[in-house]
Parts: structure tokens; C-alpha cells; sequence
């Protein structure tokens, strides 16, 4: 079961740990949120893998992920000091860089790295570049690579043969509407669901046009190998194995929802922590939330966000379903689902139906 997903360690004020793996599309924030610095006072964050974890069943019936690999690899421009400190600080040496822009000096630099913008760089097509000369200093997909170990976040069990154990799995894209900021999967199978319909809106780091919505089943769709619909049955399988008592709890997250004015309502990043928080209280059976027709949504009191500036109508916003936007959601789902044929699973029929039952209850 391997998976382009992060793994991170996350331990509260009380001294529990839990580990949880994350799958996103590319340039959704997948190392970002495998690294990031909470905002919390008492949490702290381990990176464990940032874009690729091996999982299985181990002795004790739970499931365990694995990082197998010796380091990190990611997209350069918008990476900083505010979205990803541990990032650059693990960069600093022994690292290897793709099409970004040179400072007179040989430094790296990119679009976002700092606010102060060089006055005179050599482009990534070795061309002098200015601020003012109308073109990107770097690929919109530049890339670096580094070692894990230089990470200063880095988890004690990040190189353990045995893997940690999971106690939750986040699913996430980036879509400016539609999708709630968080919500809890109602089963294994629901949340096997969500993944196999995992969507973004494309960037640069994806073939294709920008911003254009496509499925990415499991944040899987450069890697999978083999026909999809076994992948998405392979998942449901695990689950039975797993049994509903041991089985991870699976969330969805969208980072990216935007306002009538086109701005992003949630601040992200370091302040992701805040949802992650929320997640570890629903796997502790503590937090509050609300059933939908989607799953379980958080209330508005029940998410921590002291010290946000955020106005009670962009929170109802960012957390709001509207049964009108899911249904044409769904039936961009069964156009999805139907080139998987025989091949895809009956659960996955059965939970599209559900949701369309559930749609249409008190319309």
C-alpha cells in the first residue's frame, strides 16, 4: 500500500503522540504541513516523510506507514521563511536545485522566497533578469531536493524499518469552492470514497491547463501502476482487515476556499496546526461536530482559533455545505466514475448513491 502521501508526528501539551499521514495533489501543501511550526502554544510538530509513505498491517492489527526515502523533494517558488522555515533550513546545504534564478553572488533564489526582491539575478534560462523586466525568475515548477536528515523538525522514527503507527489519514486539494476547510469521513469505505474522488485545481506542477478541476484518485494519479479501480478496491480491502475499531479515521481538507472577492479566507500554513488539532480531538472522540451530507464538520466553537482575526462570516463561510454546489459535485463524480467501467468497486457505487440520498433528504 504506497502512497504519495506525508507522514507527521504531532504531539499535544499532554505528552500524546499521534501520527498522521496526509496525500495531496502536487503544490497543495502536502511539506508544508509535513514541517510546519504550529501556532498553538503546547503542540509540536515531526516530520517523518514528506511526499511518500509504504503502508501495512503490522502484528498488532494497526495500521503503520513508512518513509522510504532519504529525502525531501519539492517546488520551489513560494517556499519561505513563512511557509516553510524548516524547508529552508534544512536547504541550506547538500542540496541540489532545478530551474530556479542566481544571484551575482551564486546564491538560489525563486519567486516568495524573500519580500525583498534582488534587484538583478541570471534567470533559470540563464538570461539577466530585473524586477521590472515582465517575466518569472524561476519555472513556476522548480524544484529542489535535500536530505531528510538536515531537517530540524525531523521525528526520532523517521528511518524506524517498522514504520509509526497511523491514527488518522487527511485526504485535501485545492478548490476555491465547494469543499469545507475540514470534514470527517462517516466510515473507512466513505473516507475510501473521498480519496477516489480526491480533486484540485491544477497549478503549474500538473500537465495541463491552470485551474481546471481534475480528479486525482488518491493523490495517486502520476504513480498508480495498475488498473485504478483494483487500487480503490485494494483500499476498501484494507479496511475489512483493518476492522472498524482499528481502522485510521479519514479526513479531507481544502486549505485553498476563497471569498466573493477572490481572496483565500484561511490563513494556512503554520496555521494548519489549528485543523490538525481538531483532528486529534475527534480521534480522542472529544471534539464537537456536525453531520452533513458529505460527513462531519466541524462547529464554529469547536475549532481553536484564538488569536485569528477571522470574522465570524468567513469561518460560517469556510465551513459551510451547500447541498446545490454538491449535487452538480456529483454528477462531475459519476462522469468520473464512469471510465473506470466494470472495474470499479460496488462500495464506491453504493456511497456515491448515499450521498445523492443524503442530497436530497430536506431539500
Amino acid at each position: 500500500m504506497a502512497e504519495h502521501c506525508l507522514i507527521l508526528g504531532l504531539t499535544s501539551p499532554e505528552g500524546k503522540k499521534y501520527y498522521i499521514g496526509a496525500a495531496f495533489p502536487s503544490a497543495c501543501g502536502k511539506t508544508n504541513l509535513a514541517m510546519l511550526v504550529p501556532t498553538i502554544p503546547g503542540w509540536k510538530v515531526r516530520c517523518v516523510g514528506d511526499d511518500i509513505a509504504w503502508m501495512r498491517i503490522g502484528e498488532d492489527g494497526r495500521l503503520y506507514g513508512m518513509n522510504p526515502e532519504r529525502g525531501f523533494f519539492g517546488v520551489a517558488p513560494g517556499t519561505s521563511e513563512h511557509t516553510n522555515q524548516s524547508a529552508l533550513r534544512t536547504m541550506r546545504s547538500n542540496s541540489i536545485f532545478t530551474n530556479v534564478a542566481l544571484t551575482p553572488e551564486g546564491d538560489v533564489w525563486w519567486e516568495g522566497k524573500t519580500k525583498e526582491i534582488p534587484p538583478k539575478l541570471e534567470d533559470w534560462l540563464h538570461q539577466p533578469w530585473t524586477k521590472d523586466c515582465g517575466r518569472k525568475s524561476s519555472h513556476p515548477n522548480s524544484r529542489y531536493t535535500t536530505p531528510a536528515g538536515q531537517c530540524p523538525v525531523i521525528d526520532p522514527e523517521w528511518e524506524n524499518p517498522r514504520g509509526v503507527p497511523i491514527s488518522a489519514l487527511i485526504f485535501g486539494g485545492r478548490r476555491s469552492h465547494v469543499v469545507p476547510l475540514i470534514f470527517q469521513a462517516l466510515s473507512w469505505q466513505h473516507g475510501t470514497f473521498l480519496g477516489s474522488v480526491c480533486s484540485s485545481e491544477t497549478t503549474a506542477a500538473a500537465v495541463g491547463a491552470v485551474g481546471v478541476v481534475r480528479r486525482d484518485p488518491f493523490a495517486m494519479l502520476p504513480f498508480c501502476g495498475y488498473n485504478m479501480g483494483d487500487y480503490f478496491q485494494h483500499w476498501l480491502d484494507m479496511g475489512n482487515a483493518l476492522g472498524e475499531h482499528r481502522a485510521p479515521k479519514i479526513f479531507y481538507v481544502n486549505w485553498f476556499r476563497k471569498n466573493a472577492k477572490g481572496d483565500f479566507m484561511w490563513p494556512g500554513f503554520s496555521d494548519n496546526s489549528r485543523i490538525l488539532k481538531w483532528i486529534c480531538e475527534r480521534i480522542d472522540g472529544k471534539a464537537e461536530a456536525r453531520e452533513t451530507p458529505i460527513g462531519f464538520v466541524p462547529t464554529e466553537r469547536s475549532l481553536d482559533l484564538l488569536g485569528l482575526d477571522l470574522p465570524e462570516e468567513e469561518v460560517r463561510e469556510l465551513l459551510a455545505v451547500r447541498k446545490d454546489e454538491w449535487r452538480v459535485e456529483l454528477d462531475d463524480i459519476r462522469r468520473f466514475y464512469g471510465q473506470f467501467g466494470d472495474s470499479l468497486p460496488v462500495e464506491l457505487r453504493a456511497e456515491v448513491d448515499a450521498l445523492e440520498k443524503r442530497l436530497q433528504a430536506d431539500a
